[in-house]
């Protein structure tokens, strides 16, 4: 899926249709990146009021079991957002910037340090603001793409900390109902009890700001190389050559914009990610499956989700190597079930007490390893 950028085919104004777009008074190009999740998002699609008023009371249902259940903080109230594709991605543009803004330095040092910068007279002029852009076309781009395949907040892979509201896209859910072959009615509870358990997981007072700084780690170790952007953009004399990058077949940034980053700093995101995933699969069957004689079915039909990376995914691995792995979410909730066999419930919640306390990514595949670390002082080996 490409999104068209808005430019006439008047080859004369080019250079000032490229200035006017890439125009920017911050480090990310947000107009930019609404205009292209839009495009990506779709139309809105009105959500047939008794669906949504079924989604609602499902998610009142999965409050309750939860809150009888486990003694997660209570999220802040609030309605769950049963919403289209093109809705959820414009009220989430800015949820995932913490994936986008830690580059602009970057990029901007870069751009600075690129021997003939000045020489490329017009098609310098036009591409003094690119950082900004190229950063709003990956939030855009990103944003876009996960509308279409994201179930709700709980499933895109990134935990969402710039947003406490819950949502389910309705289309996405009643979609995959339909190719599981599941009764949608028993998905539809499924979903909400992961959406409203991901909303209690968020609430835990340490959870964002340590999920934050483990992202900020690793993009300190990204770096790029913006030579060959450079020669690719100032060897295109011709006025179609950079319409065809830019307009019809839409900006790819992966094909503009590669870095290197560390593959131990990217275990931690994939740590963190993987196990709120796996926790929150844990908890849903733990609480719900007494109410979802299909529930087998389901998780096998997520699970083969989760082993095909979608394209916001492969965006962010080609982008700066940020590899998710959610297939590790089947992992963690297997964790969560040896240690509460093991130990009991007690020992699973010490997991919440602090970061220190998560399980490493090899932790995920060795409970007892995990259980010699954090539970020594508490609990019987």
């Amino acid at each position: 899926m490409t999104a068209d950028l808005p430019f006439s085919s008047d080859g004369d104004d080019l250079f000032a249709q490229l200035f006017r777009l890439f125009q920017s008074s911050g480090p990310v190009n947000w107009n930019l990146a609404r205009e292209l999740t839009k495009n990506l998002a779709g139309d809105r699609e009105p959500i047939e009021p008794a669906l949504a008023e079924e989604y609602l009371e499902l998610a009142h249902v999965a409050e309750l079991r939860i809150q009888a259940t486990t003694m997660l903080p209570a999220p802040s109230p609030g309605d769950l957002n049963p919403t289209d594709r093109a809705t959820w991605a414009v009220e989430n543009q800015q949820t995932f910037r913490i994936l986008v803004e830690p580059l602009a330095d970057k990029i901007s040092g870069g751009f600075g340090s690129i021997p003939g910068m000045e020489s490329l007279g017009q098609m310098g002029a036009a591409l003094q603001p690119l950082g900004p852009a190229l950063l709003g076309m990956q939030a855009g781009t990103m944003v876009g793409f996960m509308a279409h395949r994201a179930l709700g907040q709980f499933d895109t892979g990134i935990p969402s900390v710039d947003h406490d509201h819950p949502y389910l896209i309705v289309p996405n859910v009643e979609a995959f109902s339909f190719d599981a072959g599941v009764d949608p009615r028993q998905v539809r509870l499924w979903a909400a009890l992961h959406e409203m358990v991901f909303q209690h997981l968020m609430e835990i007072e340490w959870l964002k700001g340590h999920f934050v700084s483990v992202v900020d780690a690793f993009y300190d170790t990204v770096e790029f190389d913006l030579t060959d952007l450079m020669g690719q953009l100032g060897a295109l004399e011709d006025p179609d050559q950079i319409r065809n990058m830019l307009g019809e077949d839409g900006m790819s940034t992966p094909a503009l914009l590669k870095g290197t980053s560390d593959p131990d700093r990217l275990a931690a995101i994939q740590s963190v990610a993987s196990f709120v995933e796996g926790f929150g699969d844990y908890l849903v069957r733990k609480i719900g499956a007494d109410l979802m004689p299909d529930l087998d079915q389901i998780e096998s039909a997520n699970a083969r989700r989760r082993s095909e990376p979608d394209q916001a995914e492969q965006y962010l691995q080609q982008v700066v190597g940020l590899e998710l792995n959610r297939h590790r979410a089947a992992d963690a909730a297997t964790f969560c079930v040896e240690v509460e066999q093991r130990w009991g419930t007690d020992a699973l919640d010490r997991v919440w007490e602090q970061a220190d306390h998560l399980p490493t990514l090899h932790e995920l595949t060795d409970p007892i390893g995990w259980a010699a670390r954090v539970l020594m002082d508490t609990f019987e080996l």
